[in-house]
């Protein structure tokens, strides 16, 4: 066997590898479309919190506002979008509970994506949310401005959350320790 042809053949195997690994790792020139939320049915509402009363959407998930966003601008990055998700708007978004209809707005990403807005903010989600009426977002400083819930009248809330009273101590035994 000649070794020329050999050594051809296993540089041919090692480039074609080489190039799938580039392709499978990322080497395609696609887009992809960062991580969102599609708004749950279209809602914005209105719900009791630790901070009071908040806008949430139709599943009762927290919706906040980015402190960096200029008025009706989302100015998030793509990786921002990794952890704070858009509230997508799937067709008209109603007021409901509370929440005013005439607040609630939609901008149009430069790829296309209808955000919601509501009093000229753009709304998000907040990954960390794990259950309904979940506010762990509440005042976090990510991605170069501060995160807030906002109140019915599309302002943000800048408080903490409010404490919830101790437990009243019982009298235990006491037992010499």
């Amino acid at each position: 066997m000649n070794i020329k042809y050999l050594a051809s053949g296993v540089f041919t195997i090692i480039v074609a590898g080489v190039a799938v690994i580039v392709l499978a790792v990322g080497g395609s020139s696609a887009k992809t479309r960062p991580l969102q939320s599609k708004a749950a049915g279209s809602v914005i509402s209105i719900r009791t919190t630790t901070l009071g009363h908040t806008l949430v959407d139709g599943k009762g998930r927290t919706l906040y506002l980015f402190k960096g966003d200029t008025a009706n601008v989302s100015k998030l990055s793509q990786a921002g979008l990794a952890v704070w998700p858009r509230f997508i708007a799937t067709g008209p978004v109603k007021a409901t509970n509370g929440a005013r209809a005439a607040s609630i707005g939609t901008v149009t990403s430069p790829s296309g994506v209808r955000q919601v807005t509501y009093n000229g903010h753009p709304l998000y989600y907040f990954v960390g949310d794990t259950k309904p009426g979940s506010t762990r977002g509440q005042g976090l400083n990510e991605f170069g401005a501060l995160w807030y819930v906002l109140d019915p009248a599309g302002n943000a809330v800048t408080s903490a959350a409010a404490k919830t009273a101790a437990a009243p101590a019982t009298s235990a035994p006491s037992y010499g320790y």
